[in-house]
C-alpha cells in the first residue's frame, strides 16, 4: 500500500493540474479522519474473523443524537460529545451482544443494525438538520496544526493508530486476535476468551464511529439523519485493501493506515480530474473486489505451484529409482 501510495502521487503530481497543493492535501487529511478512526479499530474485529457494516449508521445517529440535544438546549458542548461516545459504545455492545451472546453471524447481524441505526436517526431527527452550533468549534475542529494546512485531528488519528499498533502487534491481545481469527475453537481450548475479547471489539468500534460522527458534524456544521451515508464501504475497502483478510488472522495497522490515505488521495485527484461521482463509487468498489480476489488468486498460483514443484520431485525420484520420501 505504501509503494503504492507512493507511485500514485508520483503520477498524479505529473498529470493532474493542482494535485500535491496545500490546499489539496488538507482535504484529503480531511477525508482521512473520519474513515481512518473507523476503519482503525474495524481491522481488528476482521483480524478476529468478524465484520461490523453498521459503522456508518452509528455515525449518522450519533450526529442526529448530538443535533438534537443541541436543539433541546443541552448547550454543555463536552457533554454532548461525551453522551455521544457513550451511546456509540452502547450501540456497538448491542452488536456484541447479539453476536457473542446469541451466536449470531456478525454480517447479518451488522447488515441488520446498519437498517436499524440509520432509521432510527431519521425518527430522532428525520429530515431536517441542525446547523447553530458555536463557531469557535466548528472552526477549531478542522483548525489546521500550527505552522502547517493539516487538521490537527489528524495528530489523534496517529495517536489512535499508534495505541493499536502497539496493542496488535506488541502485546498478548493482540496475539490473541491473531489466534482467534485462524481458530476460534482452538484460542478458546488456550484459553482465551472469545466471546468477551470479540465483544470489547464491538465497543471500541461502536465509540470511535461515534468520534467520527462528532467530528463530521463539526467539521460540516450540520447535524443530518443521511450524514456518512454509504461510507462503510470507503471504510471496508480500506481496511481490505490494507492487507486485512476477510477470513481473519492476517492484517496490521500500517497497511490499513495506508491504504485509507490512499483512497482519499485517489478520490480527491479524481475529483481535481473532473470524474463524475458515480465513477468514484465504481473505483472503490472495484478496489473492494481487488482487495478479496487479489490474496485469493496470489493463494491459489503459491499452491499450484508448490504442488507442480512436488510432482516433479517426486517423477525425477522415480526415474533415478530413489524412494519417493
Amino acid at each position: 500500500m505504501i509503494v503504492a501510495l507512493v507511485l500514485f502521487i508520483a503520477v498524479a503530481g505529473q498529470t493532474i493540474d493542482g494535485f500535491g497543493t496545500a490546499k489539496f492535501w488538507r482535504f484529503v487529511a480531511l477525508e482521512v479522519i473520519p474513515v481512518a478512526l473507523i476503519a482503525l479499530p474495524l481491522a481488528l474485529v476482521v483480524i478476529t474473523g468478524e465484520i461490523d457494516l453498521s459503522v456508518a449508521s452509528v455515525l449518522g445517529l450519533t450526529c442526529t443524537v448530538f443535533g438534537k440535544l443541541w436543539a433541546a438546549g443541552v448547550t454543555s458542548l463536552p457533554l454532548l460529545v461525551v453522551l455521544c461516545l457513550l451511546l456509540g459504545g452502547l450501540l456497538g455492545a448491542l452488536n456484541g451482544l447479539f453476536i457473542t451472546g446469541f451466536g449470531l453471524p456478525s454480517l447479518a447481524v451488522t447488515i441488520g443494525t446498519l437498517a436499524l441505526y440509520r432509521g432510527l436517526a431519521y425518527v430522532v431527527l428525520g429530515d431536517k438538520a441542525v446547523a447553530d452550533y458555536p463557531i469557535s468549534w466548528t472552526s477549531n475542529a478542522i483548525a489546521p496544526i500550527p505552522g502547517l494546512t493539516i487538521p490537527w485531528m489528524v495528530l489523534v488519528v496517529l495517536g489512535v493508530a499508534v495505541i493499536l499498533g502497539v496493542v496488535l502487534h506488541a502485546t498478548p491481545i493482540g496475539r490473541g486476535l491473531y489466534a482467534i481469527g485462524n481458530n476460534d475453537e482452538a484460542s478458546a481450548f488456550a484459553g482465551i476468551r472469545v466471546a468477551r475479547t470479540k465483544f470489547w471489539l464491538f465497543v471500541l468500534t461502536g465509540t470511535m464511529s461515534a468520534l467520527a460522527g462528532v467530528f463530521w458534524t463539526f467539521r460540516f456544521a450540520s447535524a443530518r439523519a443521511d450524514n456518512a451515508t454509504g461510507l462503510e464501504l470507503a471504510v471496508v475497502a480500506a481496511v481490505l485493501l490494507g492487507g486485512v483478510s476477510i477470513f481473519g488472522g492476517r492484517g496490521g495497522i500500517v497497511g490499513v493506515l495506508a491504504a485509507v490515505v490512499l483512497l482519499a488521495t485517489l478520490r480527491n485527484a479524481l475529483q481535481l480530474a473532473d470524474v463524475p461521482a458515480n465513477t468514484l463509487t465504481i473505483v472503490t468498489g472495484s478496489l473492494l473486489i481487488a482487495s478479496v480476489v487479489g490474496p485469493n488468486l496470489v493463494t491459489l498460483t503459491r499452491d499450484a505451484l508448490h504442488r507442480r514443484r512436488t510432482k516433479t520431485a517426486l517423477t525425477l525420484a522415480a526415474s533415478k529409482g530413489a524412494s519417493p520420501s
